[in-house]
């Protein structure tokens, strides 16, 4: 039996199907054509969440032609559009009627990310969606809550000259041009020929597509056929998806190219394991070492570090940490203060600050203690462990302050205590090394 784009189209179906989506055709949903959208589950979804807040349709119809109502270019539509789905939005209510009071604002989040199966899971095939001009008919569309989040395209092993590369191209090159609509609201998109299984940002190059090799931290990595059962049930997985979304597609806060990073299987792995371990050390019940995460050369570490990051700021249970990421080079320095700075929104907090000075002695710059000395809460300080004082001091008893070290191994490795003489000082200093 040959296994034709159809044959591969159905076999997938089936497999998010066992993943517990809801499986209907094109033709099974009532929208219009030019609709990408599925505004009456999204209605469902924000009825069901907000019970207790007695939302309005009026204020439902208000909420999905809101989300309709953005605009701007492909990328800028897109990264507004995931702010919002990611971070929730404030929702401004209508006036109670006679009375003439406003309701208190509510806060609006697309997606219950808590309690992932309180969202409605939908894949859907041969969805028929009248663009500008042409009509296009994705073959799959994963929507949850109504929402668009994930396209995929399907191209057959078998054709002799068809590659995994044109599926790429009718995403990237023919759907968003034709449809830009759908892609306002995506998350990432899946390219497949049933051996060869990768995912990317619509606005990645191809090379940087990339496969999810693995359902667990622990399992082999895994190639040909099984790839695509291994894809779908270690990222379709429901909990796993939302999550993905939640924290692992990155948008700087500006610049001049269209940049959208969305994890690698490895980069999720490392820092879901690593949020988990430091979540579990933190004093007074912990011994306050997050644990150790070696990543070979080229595996993405900066944005891992950013993707922690966020969890960790995003967390209730951290209640609004402090995190500090320390280099032992400063080119390594200067590459991780680049990105840091450009991911104050994705991070969630607007004071991310590079130290400047080894202590507070130093004009006109940043200290690490002057920094600490008042710091009650929050704040991202990249420095190198060279800008540490060699003591023992205490900087803060704080126990949700992150040090998130890259490179320990070359640096920190030394306890050994030394006297040295400060000259201007006139006195001898105890020096201790940097681990």
């Amino acid at each position: 039996m040959q296994f034709d784009e159809n044959k591969l189209e159905l076999s997938i179906m089936e497999l998010f199907e066992n993943e517990g989506y809801t499986h209907q055709t094109g033709q099974d949903i009532h929208r219009e054509k030019t609709d990408v959208l599925l505004p009456e589950l999204l209605a469902i979804y924000l009825r069901h969440r907000y019970a207790f807040e007695d939302l309005t349709e009026s204020e439902i119809n208000s909420i999905v032609v809101q989300l309709k109502n953005i605009s701007g270019s492909d990328y800028d539509a897109n990264k507004r559009m995931l702010d919002l789905i990611c971070n929730g939005f404030t929702f401004r209510r209508e006036d109670k009627g006679n009375q003439g009071s406003c309701q208190k604002d509510l806060f609006i989040q697309l997606i219950d990310f808590e309690e992932p199966k309180n969202n409605f899971f939908e894949i859907v095939n041969q969805v028929e969606i009248q663009g500008r001009e042409q009509l296009r008919i994705p073959d799959g569309i994963v929507y949850v809550n109504g929402l668009p989040l994930v396209v995929l395209e399907f191209k057959s092993a078998i054709k002799e000259n068809t590659t995994i590369e044109d599926a790429y191209k009718q995403l990237t090159v023919r759907y968003r041009r034709d449809i830009p609509e759908l892609f306002k609201y995506n998350a990432f998109v899946v390219i497949s020929d049933g051996v060869n299984n990768k995912i990317g940002s619509l606005f990645s190059p191809y090379e940087f597509f990339y496969a999810w090799r693995k359902v667990e931290s622990t399992d082999k990595d895994s190639d040909g056929i099984s790839s695509l059962m291994t894809m779908i049930r270690g990222l379709f997985r429901k909990d796993r998806l939302v999550g993905v979304i939640k924290d692992f597609v990155y948008f700087p806060d500006s610049g001049d190219k269209e940049t959208k990073i969305v994890c690698r299987y490895p980069q999720y792995f490392a820092a879901t394991k690593l949020f988990d371990s430091i979540k579990s050390a933190m004093k007074p019940n912990g011994n306050g070492k997050g644990g150790i995460y070696f990543g070979a050369t080229g595996c993405g570490k900066s944005y891992t570090m950013v993707f922690l990051s966020r969890m960790i700021m995003k967390s209730k249970e951290f209640n609004s940490p402090t995190i500090i990421v320390i280099t032992d080079r400063t080119d390594l320095d200067d590459q991780l203060s680049k990105i840091f700075l450009e991911s104050k929104n994705y991070i969630g907090d607007e004071n991310i600050k590079c130290i400047e000075a080894r202590d507070d002695e130093s004009e006109n710059k940043t200290g690490l203690k002057q920094e600490h000395k008042n710091r009650a809460s929050g704040g991202v300080y990249l420095t190198t462990i060279q800008k540490f004082s060699e003591d023992i001091k205490l900087l803060s008893d704080r126990s949700n302050i992150i040090c998130i070290s890259d490179e320990a191994h070359r640096s920190q490795n030394n306890l050994d205590e030394k006297l040295v003489i400060n000259e201007k000082k006139g006195i001898v200093e105890h020096k201790f090394g940097f681990a």
